[in-house]
């Protein structure tokens, strides 16, 4: 039965998935507007941050429970959202969600590794349809290798790869509490923002307007209140469950991409993407063999 336990948990996730759809958006006006993807992302996770910092109060205690698994948190997720940033502001929407969806490939391997889920049938079914829907969408006429083309794709690769790497952490820390998760996050966005940031060496625009400011204040108010509850709904959701609920967010990008890009997608493309997205969805059958662990 699906009941108002379960319901809220995918809620908050679905929520996530809709904001991370169209978040997209909001940091290429900003690109336009002289904000550079990383500057736009280590300012609105610094904002975030000190907002949390303010708000969250008797958290920081538990830093010196599990100091490790926080560090881990913070750097993979810190990677996989400041990535999905400049991965969609610099490539295709729809190509670089898709990629970023090769993370049940990801996930049952971590799940396996730190989770000790087993690998069965399903979880092999869910494997070779990841890869075959990447070769898929990625292939071009004439290419050694189905790689991905450029840099923003890479991005999107590896964010999705971090993603698994994260949510499979933050399960593992259930007993740690949401707060202080969240913290690790917005702080690893921040250090990473930063290194990349003073790596660049991209800057503000000097001529920034009134509206600019606004929208960075608006996405960091977004990312201060999803992420919380991106990391309610992890830590009560099993990790191939999420997986399958964050699906929603490919629909919201690519009508989005669709509607405010005008990006076309590829029949290569919509096989290939079929292919991944059916192994999302049959990722949500793995949980079934794990019927000791909290769901």
């Amino acid at each position: 039965m699906f009941t108002k336990e379960k319901a809220s948990p995918v809620a908050a996730l679905l929520t996530g998935a809709i904001v991370w759809g169209l978040i997209w958006f909001p940091f290429r006006v900003l690109q336009e507007a002289g904000i550079s993807g990383e500057t736009a992302t280590l300012v609105t996770y610094f904002f975030a941050l000190v907002a949390g910092l303010i708000v969250i109060r008797g958290a920081f205690r538990e830093i010196r429970q599990a100091p490790l698994i926080l560090l881990w948190i913070g750097l993979s997720a810190g990677w996989a959202n400041l990535a999905y940033v400049l991965a969609v502001i610099h490539g295709e929407v729809v190509r670089v969600l898709l990629l970023f969806y090769l993370a049940p490939l990801w996930t049952i391997i971590l799940a396996h590794t730190l989770l000790q889920e087993r690998i069965n049938g399903y979880g092999l079914m869910v494997m070779l349809l990841s890869f075959a829907g990447a070769m898929t969408m990625l292939w071009h006429p004439g290419g050694w290798l189905p790689l991905p083309q450029n840099g923003a794709e890479w991005l999107g690769l590896s964010s999705g790869f971090m993603f698994a790497v994260s949510n499979v952490l933050v399960r593992k820390a259930r007993h740690l509490s949401l707060q202080i998760k969240a913290l690790s996050v917005w702080a690893g966005v921040v250090l990473l923002a930063l290194l990349v940031t003073g790596y660049t060496g991209n800057l503000l625009s000097s001529n920034l307007g009134f509206n600019s400011v606004l929208l960075v204040l608006l996405v960091a108010l977004a990312v201060f209140l999803v992420n919380p509850l991106v990391q309610y709904g992890l830590s009560y959701t099993s990790a191939n469950r999420a997986i399958v609920i964050f699906m929603f967010e490919v629909v919201v990008g690519a009508v989005s991409a669709y509607w405010l890009a005008d990006e076309a997608v590829t029949l290569r493309e919509v096989l290939g993407g079929a292919m991944i997205i059916a192994a999302s969805l049959l990722s949500g059958q793995l949980e079934q063999e794990a019927p000791g662990k909290a769901a």
